[in-house]
């Protein structure tokens, strides 16, 4: 593995204005480096309590989740909390996740949350959708399209990220909760990544409908804790997902494969001990990169090459263990540079904005940074 060891930035200087005793908006820039050269990198808003996704409506403005419950709308140096979010369990890493806006929202004016929900004996990963009203103040008819199967105890490993495919079926990840075994069995949806329509039904030709046993939601499965997910430009899903003491993976999504945890991996438990039966096993697919140590991925986007063209096809995942943008370049058997610098301290999402900038959600400072062309 190829790594760039980049300088440290100026600090940044966080604008002194706040709103609603929340956010301070519209902070002054500074620079950090890379291998493109000089990254301007701009504070959004900050004050955020655990920011843990991003995404942007049509005409500029932004929604951003926080664990604890809140979904906010940015605007024109604005912010408002959006009213009609539906109760949320935030257990441990549960809580209001992620948030996804799909390409028709010009005219469905649909948005979709995932969040954790409490269950008869714990809290499981669901899925809902409702419609921003016009204002943009509270989202209406929100209602839940699929929850998991109930049994999972604990907060941890929810997965949670949502993807629309290139066919307009949803893509949620979800991770084993914590219970091992779990991600080797189609009876339950732990440790798997589900495929749906938008209104929550199966798809016909998901790889497991009509096989007994089987959650017919299940598109892949053995998956550990995918926390990052994207399409690449030729619209295949890749996720990145946390290993444990090591083998975190960034992984490219077939139809009914077996990611292998925890059979397979290159960690170890946090013990120590060996997982599983090795690092490979027939029938089980490997991922196309693993970093060790571990750097606790999450958040995952594939840029366009819009402003930075040699980024082009490249894989970005946020750090939340050593606080950095990763940047996995495949066209180089996967190298990887490492942007960071006081504003990148535990990177919990990163997105492409429609104009090609970069926007990263800060979970150490609170805060969305915009990446430009310094």
């Amino acid at each position: 593995m190829v790594m760039s060891h980049l300088s440290k930035l100026r600090p940044l200087r966080l604008g002194a204005f706040l709103l609603a005793g929340l956010l301070s908006l519209a902070s002054p820039s500074a620079a950090l480096e890379s291998s493109t050269g000089a990254l301007k990198v701009v504070a959004i808003a900050s004050g955020l309590s655990e920011p843990w996704s991003i995404a942007f409506l049509p005409g500029g403005s932004i929604l951003v989740t926080e664990r604890g419950g809140r979904l906010l709308r940015i605007s024109d140096g604005q912010v408002h909390t959006i009213n009609g979010v539906p109760k949320v369990a935030a257990v441990g890493q549960g809580g209001l996740l992620d948030v996804m806006v799909p390409r028709d929202f010009a005219q469905s004016r649909e948005v979709f949350l995932s969040h954790a929900v409490q269950q008869s004996t714990g809290q499981g990963t669901a899925l809902g959708v409702g419609r921003l009203s016009q204002d943009g103040t509270r989202l209406e008819g929100f209602r839940r399209i699929f929850e998991m199967a109930p049994g999972s105890r604990g907060g941890r490993h929810f997965g949670s990220r949502v993807v629309e495919g290139p066919d307009g079926h949803i893509f949620l990840t979800i991770g084993e909760r914590g219970d091992r075994p779990a991600a080797q069995d189609l009876g339950t949806h732990n440790g798997t990544i589900i495929r749906l329509n938008r209104d929550g039904s199966v798809p016909a030709d998901n790889p497991f409908v009509g096989q007994a046993g089987a959650r017919p939601e299940i598109w892949s499965f053995g998956h550990r804790n995918p926390q990052g997910a994207a399409l690449d430009l030729q619209g295949r899903l890749w996720v990145n997902e946390h290993g444990a003491r090591g083998g975190d993976e960034v992984n490219l999504i077939r139809k009914g494969a077996n990611y292998g945890w925890p059979v397979i991996s290159y960690g170890r438990h946090y013990s120590g001990a060996k997982i599983g039966e090795g690092t490979a096993k027939p029938g089980m697919e490997q991922p196309v990169h693993y970093w060790d140590p571990s750097i606790a991925p999450s958040g995952m986007m594939i840029y366009s090459g819009k402003l930075w063209p040699e980024w082009r096809d490249d894989i970005f995942s946020g750090s939340l263990k050593f606080g950095f943008l990763s940047r996995l370049d495949p066209d180089t058997g996967f190298s990887e540079e490492r942007i960071e610098g006081p504003e990148t301290g535990r990177v919990r999402d990163v997105r492409e904005a429609p104009d090609g900038t970069i926007w990263f959600l800060s979970v150490t400072n609170g805060t969305v940074y915009r990446l430009s062309p310094g």
